[in-house]
């Protein structure tokens, strides 16, 4: 039968979700561990369920991320981003700069040259967006002074890929002949091969006419819309308005998910800001716990065993590296104890944009 593979793995995720998740809930665990724990079930390593395929899946429900940052920019309005600028630029700029030079001075002092060890540093300086803003906003913290400065930092973080990313080829250990693009099946950029200058000016253009299309052409767009009175018309063209803001950002080099969420904050007082966090959130639910389970999936635990205790050794490392960072940041910038330490258990984790990064600079 056509499309029977496809059906078997729809059964085989959502029935590890409705039967997992309910259990970590119930065991105070947390929705996104219980993903998890059902990707690491189903996958390769347990009981075969999903295979390499699993890999298909988790870049197609990455996507549940930039569906998550258009969410929260209907949240905010432009005037409480700007208020925000301060632990943007400082909180953040401080996080990522002194964890990446941290951890690449730890990286010298392994053996590592210097190259090498400034790109991992860079790489594991940024946290998991997907996994730290689902728990925040599950539990009901992401208002929390600890909350709003933890969305600050990964907010910045998200900007500083874009310079990341330029500057990792630099650092190569080893010719790479992938673009990120290609990498990803999705061609190349409109921005390559352009000269710093130009690649800077074709980005403000992009982020202008995201501003300009949302203010001024939007309203009447879904006025529109709404006019029809079909609601999965509605729906459509709220997608639509995602898809279309993150090609439009991958195109020109920039995070999609950065892009959604700019045009988010775009239209946090449009009239159907409401109708449209309705309409997108149960995709966006959806596809979160997707993108965690194949997460899961994708965890190589023959690896992880044959290298246990070096595996262990690095990972308490990096924690305990990035969370005495965090904390100290947050004694600098004034946090109360309790938001201190929500604040660095929150952002303590690597990133999975690590491994991109990582594939830039030949690692």
């Amino acid at each position: 039968m056509y499309g029977e593979g496809f059906f078997l793995q729809a059964l085989t995720y959502l029935t590890a979700a409705v039967v997992s998740v309910p259990i970590a809930k119930r065991l105070g665990l947390g929705s996104v561990l219980g993903y998890l724990l059902a990707g690491i079930i189903i996958g390769p390593f347990v009981l075969g369920l999903v295979g390499e395929e699993g890999q298909d899946v988790l870049h197609f429900a990455e996507f549940g991320v930039v569906l998550m940052l258009f969410l929260i920019g209907l949240e905010l309005e432009p005037a409480r981003v700007w208020s925000l600028r301060a632990p943007i630029l400082g909180l953040g700029g401080s996080q990522v700069a002194v964890t990446t030079a941290m951890l690449a001075i730890i990286g010298v002092s392994l053996g590592l040259g210097w190259r090498p060890a400034l790109a991992i540093g860079l790489s594991l300086a940024l946290s998991s967006t997907a996994i730290v803003l689902q728990t925040l906003s599950e539990k009901g913290l992401l208002r929390t002074a600890g909350g709003r400065s933890a969305f600050s930092v990964l907010l910045f973080q998200d900007i500083a890929v874009i310079p990341i990313l330029a500057i990792l080829p630099l650092l190569a250990t080893a010719r790479v002949t992938v673009q990120a693009g290609d990498e990803e099946g999705h061609g190349t950029t409109w921005v390559e091969g352009l000269p710093g200058w130009a690649e800077t000016l074709v980005v403000f253009a992009a982020v202008a006419v995201i501003i300009l299309f949302g203010r001024y052409l939007l309203q009447p767009f879904f006025r529109f819309i709404a006019r029809t009175g079909m609601r999965e018309l509605f729906t459509a063209a709220a997608l639509l308005l995602v898809i279309a803001t993150a090609m439009l950002m991958s195109k020109v080099g920039v995070s999609p998910a950065l892009g959604t969420f700019l045009a988010g904050v775009v239209l946090a007082r449009s009239e159907y800001r409401h109708e449209l966090e309705s309409d997108i959130q149960p995709f966006k639910g959806l596809l979160l716990g997707l993108f965690f389970i194949a997460v899961g999936a994708a965890i190589d635990f023959d690896l992880i065993g044959r290298n246990l205790q070096l595996v262990l050794s690095l990972m308490l490392l990096l924690i305990v590296v990035k969370w005495a960072i965090l904390f100290l940041l947050g004694r600098v910038f004034r946090m109360s104890m309790d938001q201190k330490l929500l604040f660095s258990f929150s952002l303590a984790q690597g990133g999975e944009f690590a491994f991109v990064l990582l594939s830039f600079a030949g690692l």
